[in-house]
Formats: structure tokens, sequence, C-alpha cells
């Protein structure tokens, strides 16, 4: 079986993960260490975070790292691992979408997240047009690579507290749908919501719906009956054990 047989399988099985109601739970790691930590605690799948990664490399979140050097510690992720892995590429580090996808299909990922806070541009809020116009050069670029790239479609209304609070939930999903329509698999409105935000925004939108969770404080059981279908932990994950590592240390400093 060739590299991009194998690469097109990974996809369709990582795409398959994700049943709302039953989620698939992502460890976001950052590192070689962190990947095998979590594929030998039994996941059988994960996602890399642009801030876990930016951190253990001394760099800053928001592209503070070039497209090349995050390529470059995903490849040592893959290699490594052998589950399917998915990347946030943040805003796209300003490379189109046929830069983007031939980058992560050359590296072995075979899903990423897309955000609409454009960082190479003082961080501007793209349109909910602009944005879904983006989603669909990436799937049309993995489309054209033959590679059905797992595409996660987030939106920073939350995190940015976007207008009024009343009606960000409904902006979110109309947004998001937008952003189905044009191809993303998952949507994510990134932001640790209520049980009552999550209920809506599931059954609001047509596609599984990405949530956020501490890893040290959620009641995994809790996101099924939300309806929810991926649950990631963002920097979540790293800053646990960071303060784990932190009491640890401390007896001894």
């Amino acid at each position: 079986m060739t590299s991009h047989e194998v690469l097109g399988q990974r996809a369709a099985a990582f795409l398959a993960m994700h049943q709302p109601g039953n989620p698939v739970i992502l460890p976001t790691v950052w590192d070689v260490w962190s990947a095998k930590l979590a594929v030998g605690a039994g996941f059988a799948a994960l996602t890399i975070g642009s801030k876990p990664v930016a951190e253990s490399m001394g760099l800053s979140d928001g592209e503070g790292m070039s497209f090349a050097e995050v390529l470059g510690r995903v490849r040592q992720i893959t290699e490594a691992v052998d589950v399917p892995v998915s990347l946030d590429i943040e805003s796209g580090y300003a490379e189109s979408a046929e830069r983007l996808v031939e980058g992560l299909l050359a590296a072995g990922v075979v899903g990423c997240n897309i955000e609409d806070s454009v960082h190479s541009e003082d961080k501007r809020l793209r349109s909910a047009s602009e944005h879904a116009e983006f989603v669909g050069a990436l799937r049309a670029a993995a489309d054209a690579a033959g590679t059905h790239l797992v595409i996660n479609a987030r939106t920073d209304l939350f995190l940015r507290k976007d207008g009024d609070d009343a009606d960000r939930i409904d902006r979110a999903i109309a947004r998001l749908t937008e952003c189905a329509e044009a191809g993303a698999d998952v949507l994510y409105p990134v932001g640790r919501h209520d049980a009552e935000t999550l209920r809506a925004l599931a059954a609001g939108l047509p596609k599984p719906v990405n949530a956020l969770a501490a890893p040290d404080q959620d009641d995994p059981a809790s996101f099924g009956e939300l309806g929810i279908g991926r649950v990631s932990f963002g920097p979540l994950l790293q800053a646990a054990l960071g303060k784990h590592a932190g009491e640890i240390l401390a007896r001894w400093s």
C-alpha cells in the first residue's frame, strides 16, 4: 500500500470517529513525548495544538511560529505514532489553501482546525462568508490532492465576546453552518461552554460539534448526552500537566 493510500485510509477512519452523542476524545499534544503518552493511554487519534507547540518551542501563539516550523514538529509526531493526527493551523499563516493542504498531507496529517481570527492582519475577524470561502478552498485543495482532509472550522465569536451576548449562539450557528456548506466536516465554536450552550450548538449545527474540555476538571461522560461529536483540550492538558509538575517540583525547591 502506498503512503498516499495509507493517508487516505487514516483520514477516512478519523472522519468516522466523529459521532454526535458518542464523541471522539482527542488529547491535544505538542511533541513526541506527549503524543506517545496519549497513544499509550489508549487514545485512537490526536490533535496538535498551536499554543502548546509554541510554548514547547519558546515561541508565541497566534502565528508566532512559521508554518514550516510547525510542520517540522508535526513530522516528528506523525513519524512516532501510528494514529490519525489533526493539526491546528490557526488562521492559515497567511499561506494559500493549496500550500496549507500540501504541507499538511506531506507531514502525514489528516485533519486541521482553521479559525476566523486572522493573526497576520492584526487579528481581525473574518466575515462569515470569507471564512466559509477559505474552508471551501481548503476542501477543494484536499479534493484535488485525493485525500479527504477532515476540516474542523472554528469560530472565535465566544472567545472574543463578539457582539451581543443575546444572539451570539445564533450568530455562531449561522457562521459555522456556512462553513459546513463549504465543506467543513466538524464545527468548533471554541470556548468553555455550559451544558445548555453546548446542547443548543449541537442541536443547531448540521455537522459534529467540537467541544473544548479541561481534562483535569470536566466529566468525560457529560459531552455525549449533549450531542457533541468531538472533544479536545486546547492548551488545557499542557497547563494541567504544568501545574502538577510545579507542585512536584515545589517539594524540592
